[in-house]
């Protein structure tokens, strides 16, 4: 029998890893033990306790299934590429490239799975844009920062609820912020916490000069139901006002946005994309618990870094990322390195998990 292609004999190796650090056998067993659970009588009685078990239990049956699918992968690339080397099929030996090409693909991404050691990181997370320097064209990149992490939400195949957006004075967008719901949004957008530069031929100087722009990303954790944050009513104020669309447009006639400021720290959220007020005060509610746990567990562990690192202005000298439209195209992560000349595959198609992955092997570097 032919010899084994070396990329496809360390594609073995990388999975037999991948297999120890999700520690394949106690999922197994888990999902049986939840199994179990689950077909016993009385087992929805509590409607909440077996909401959390079904939860837990499809996402040790992705994982299992994933890595199972890695390895059959792997087995189907390797047949493909022997039999390419007994009969001298180019075809074939394409095909095993490809799959191999798929393979590694996909261990990268369990890899990057199992570098999410706390629980958070596999929940959902709220994305929140502000512009920063750069006047009124800071909030047209406020609008393209949106539209690029919509696309990237779309290509991972997660649901994005839009708590607030309102248009910008001219163009653009004020601010957004949006729930991301889907497996690991939290640890994987996390990596875009910080501030993003944007260098262009200004859309908006008659001159055509350069202009230099920047926006702020804050990413935070959506609490699950068994983290409790204490608020105060008496410390609230909430204001409601007319939710407003595009251009300054009223998008309806009662006041249902909802603007609500922690009196204590000052913190204000505001949310008006739901049909209700109710609604959007659920909404702004569930964003204010996720920064005040921030700031509680920030000030606790003294570790500020931990969850959305370290504060700077939005502004030159401060950016994790620079995008140059001009002179030349370019993306670059400031933090690893990572970096891409196809501009348009990252604003406009949301092609992130390179720059994502490379944070999360950089990061991982740096605290171990």
């Amino acid at each position: 029998m032919s010899e084994e292609p070396t990329d496809l004999v360390a594609l073995n190796a990388r999975l037999i890893e991948v297999e120890g650090y999700l520690h394949l056998d106690e999922k197994r067993a888990r999902a049986a033990e939840l199994e179990t659970q689950s077909a016993a009588s009385g087992f929805w009685d509590d409607a909440d306790a077996a909401r959390r078990t079904m939860e837990e239990l499809s996402g040790l049956k992705e994982d299992i299934s994933a890595i199972e699918a890695a390895r059959v992968l792997l087995d189907d690339a390797v047949a493909a590429s022997e039999l390419a080397q007994e009969t001298d099929d180019e075809e074939l030996r394409q095909e095993a490239e490809a799959m191999a090409s798929q393979l590694e693909s996909n261990l990268s991404e369990l890899e990057l799975t199992s570098w999410f050691t706390d629980e958070l990181d596999h929940g959902d997370a709220i994305v929140t844009i502000t512009p920063g320097q750069g006047g009124l064209e800071a909030q047209d990149w406020v609008d393209m920062l949106f539209r690029m992490y919509l696309r990237y939400c779309e290509r991972r195949g997660w649901k994005v609820h839009i708590n607030d957006a309102p248009a910008g004075d001219v163009i653009g967008l004020d601010r957004a912020t949006f729930t991301v719901e889907g497996k690991n949004a939290y640890g994987m957008l996390r990596a875009e916490q910080g501030v993003h530069r944007l260098v262009r031929i200004s859309p908006t100087d008659a001159k055509k000069r350069r202009q230099t722009t920047f926006a702020g990303v804050e990413v935070l954790p959506v609490l699950p139901d068994d983290i409790e944050v204490e608020i105060d009513p008496g410390d609230l104020r909430v204001d409601v006002y007319h939710a407003s669309g595009p251009g300054g447009q009223g998008v309806n006639t009662t006041d249902s946005a909802v603007r609500i400021t922690h009196l204590p720290t000052g913190l204000v959220v505001t949310c008006q994309n739901e049909r209700s007020q109710l609604q959007n005060k659920a909404a702004a509610m569930q964003i204010l618990k996720a920064r005040l746990y921030e700031q509680e567990k920030a000030r606790r562990e003294a570790e500020l870094d931990e969850l959305r690192g370290p504060k700077h202005d939005i502004s030159f000298g401060n950016q994790i990322r620079n995008y140059v439209l001009y002179p030349f195209q370019l993306v670059k992560d400031t933090r690893t390195g990572q970096e891409t000349g196809n501009v348009s595959a990252v604003l406009d198609d949301g092609e992130l998990d390179p720059f994502i992955v490379a944070y999360h092997r950089w990061a991982l570097g740096h605290t171990s």
